[in-house]
């Protein structure tokens, strides 16, 4: 089956408008009126956000002092324990009908997490599993978070990618309810390697938004990619 791919970025968006608009678009995807799969890009405001598998232990601190700090919480029904999203962070929410690739979500993870090892090769950075956990290492630092939801094989949530994150908010809480985890980003990563490579914010934002997609098109076979200017 030939597949193509809808892409639209979203700029900076309130996490609870982007989890209102997913939900939606998931259910456009189930009827049909959604006819292809769909990448949101986006980064959020200060946000953490508590998954089905959140431990009591991941969260030191209660939401109300995290609410204090002008960060917002949020209970949401994806897999996973808690982890926090802010700027510079690229957030990738796939609205894909697994009909179409394979009814599996543990295959589907996995799809997921080869897209940003893919991705992170292209910008020079070696990254891999971490066997036992979901997401992506890079020297076994943790560079990426990944939790998702299904309805029917139509999926929502999905990754955050840290590129030029401020990474000290992950110290308010136990990321992804790994102990002793230690996070970092591209931009850290990429710190001190070949020159020529981007180095402003907006120029390394860019750089890893195109390599994503250019890998989500590659693992997942797309045929095409078709940029969108607005939410369909």
């Amino acid at each position: 089956m030939s597949r193509s791919l809808s892409v639209l970025d979203l700029g900076t968006v309130a996490y609870a408008e982007a989890l209102d608009l997913q939900r939606r678009l998931a259910d456009d995807r189930l009827t049909g009126k959604l006819a292809n799969d769909l990448l949101l890009l986006c980064e959020h405001p200060p946000v953490i956000t508590l998954g089905r598998g959140t431990k009591e232990s991941s969260l030191p601190l209660d939401p109300d002092a995290l609410r204090r700090r002008g960060i917002e919480v949020f209970e949401v029904e994806r897999g996973g324990d808690v982890t926090y999203h802010g700027p510079g962070q690229l957030v990738g929410y796939p609205i894909f009908d697994l009909r179409e690739h394979k009814q599996d979500l543990h295959w589907y993870l996995r799809q997921l997490e080869e897209v940003l090892i893919v991705a992170l090769r292209e910008l020079g950075i070696t990254a891999e599993r971490n066997p036992g956990y979901t997401g992506v290492w890079t020297g076994g630092r943790k560079v990426a978070s990944i939790g998702v939801h299904a309805k029917q094989w139509v999926t929502w949530h999905g990754f955050a990618l840290n590129v030029t994150t401020e990474l000290s908010p992950f110290d308010l809480i136990v990321p992804c309810g790994i102990p002793g985890v230690v996070m970092t980003s591209v931009a850290k990563e990429l710190e001190g390697q070949t020159p020529g490579r981007p180095d402003a914010p907006q120029d390394l934002g860019a750089a890893v938004r195109e390599a994503v997609v250019r890998a989500l098109e590659e693992v997942f076979g797309f045929a095409a990619v078709e940029r969108l200017a607005q939410i369909p």
